[in-house]
């Protein structure tokens, strides 16, 4: 399949609609729309002025169309849309901002809060792979720094010193390989320990800094500390590999999103580490990857922003919309 290389090339290539339709016929169904993805029927027409397929057979919600059952169903916007941004935010270091994505596509920011969310789901790894041989361990705050806040903010937001009132991130890394990163309720013993015994190979060797939480491992694993306090690298003892992820992560969260609630960190966690996890493929290759990702995965609205069943807007405890450059209004 005749597939763009470059960002340019996928602008121009996207931009035809015919184009669009063969790459995600070839993507989903590679002999072709042959079934109806609801019933199974053979007996389907192709409406070319709907761009829809209609089944013949008897059951509610006959037409269905190439976002159907995607993460890019029931919206409105075409796919000459969709596929450049979804390009822009897989491969984009930093990531994008909706404000910027919406002066590129002449559309409403709020309308590309939605979309980036919806391609990050299609980013969002769902292998079970468990990390082995050499991994670290190291855990981050994410937060505003009260210095930069306007005092009324601060007056809310800031209850204690230090990193009371941030988030919690741990991440786990191997070696020459894959990370994995979540966002967590604190830094407590059982919290961090459940995640590495549950991420990470019994008998692998990790190591970490001096936080006591990590108390114990040795049981499990070949677990090596390097003090913080006192030098950052011990021949083969460091962190500086998941160090270096914290610093993509924090490049992207505090100089493209500017600000993000806690409801939605992990969102964006997720969005850095299928960057890091695949980032000695090309362009085109990681593009087609969250491509493939895309059928059977679905966001809604209601659900990132924190609307209920009865219209109201009642925020979910401890949420909120995206704040800074990408809220949305």
């Amino acid at each position: 399949m005749e597939s763009p290389d470059t960002l340019r090339e996928a602008i121009i290539w996207f931009a035809d609609f015919e184009h669009c339709r063969q790459f995600m016929i070839q993507l989903r169904w590679p002999d072709g729309v042959v079934k109806c993805p609801r019933c199974g029927s053979e007996k389907l027409l192709w409406i070319p002025k709907a761009r829809v397929w209609k089944c013949y057979a008897k059951h509610d919600h006959a037409k269905f169309s190439l976002k159907t059952g995607t993460i890019f169903e029931d919206s409105p916007l075409p796919l000459e849309k969709w596929l450049p941004a979804a390009w822009l935010l897989i491969n984009c270091k930093n990531g994008i901002s909706s404000y910027e994505l919406s002066r590129g596509l002449g559309i409403t920011q709020k309308s590309t809060w939605f979309m980036l969310h919806r391609i990050r789901l299609a980013m969002q790894d769902g292998g079970f792979k468990v990390l082995s041989g050499e991994v670290e361990i190291d855990e981050t705050f994410i937060g505003g720094k009260a210095r930069n806040m306007h005092a009324s903010k601060r007056a809310k937001k800031i209850s204690g010193s230090g990193p009371a009132d941030k988030e919690v991130v741990l991440g786990m890394v191997e070696r020459d390989g894959i990370v994995r990163a979540m966002h967590v309720t604190g830094r407590g013993k059982p919290e961090l320990q459940r995640h590495i015994r549950e991420h990470i190979e019994a008998g692998a060797a990790i190591f970490t800094d001096e936080l006591h939480s990590y108390d114990g491992l040795s049981a499990d694993f070949k677990h090596e500390v390097i003090n913080h306090a006192v030098e950052y690298v011990n021949g083969n003892v460091h962190t500086n590999t998941m160090e270096n992820f914290w610093s993509l992560l924090k490049r992207g969260l505090h100089g493209t999103y500017i600000s993000v609630e806690p409801f939605h960190l992990f969102r964006y966690i997720d969005e850095q580490a299928f960057r890091y996890n695949n980032r000695h493929s090309t362009d085109a290759e990681r593009f087609a990857g969250v491509m493939k990702q895309i059928v059977g995965r679905r966001v809604t609205y209601k659900e990132l922003t924190g609307k209920l069943g009865n219209g109201r807007n009642s925020l979910l405890p401890g949420s909120a919309r995206d704040a800074g450059s990408e809220s949305v209004s």
